[in-house]
């Protein structure tokens, strides 16, 4: 599995998996956890 960072603006913080998002910071109102995104991600 390979990550890649994106460059957002305006506070955007979206981590997407396959070109599925599976979270934003937007939405949640915080940024993630690591262990949070770890457990996210397809084993």
């Amino acid at each position: 599995m390979e990550s890649v960072l994106e460059r957002g603006d305006k506070g955007v913080f979206d981590v997407t998996v396959d070109g599925r998002r599976v979270f934003s910071k937007h939405e949640a109102g915080r940024f993630p956890e690591e262990a949070e995104i770890l457990a996210l991600l397809p084993r």
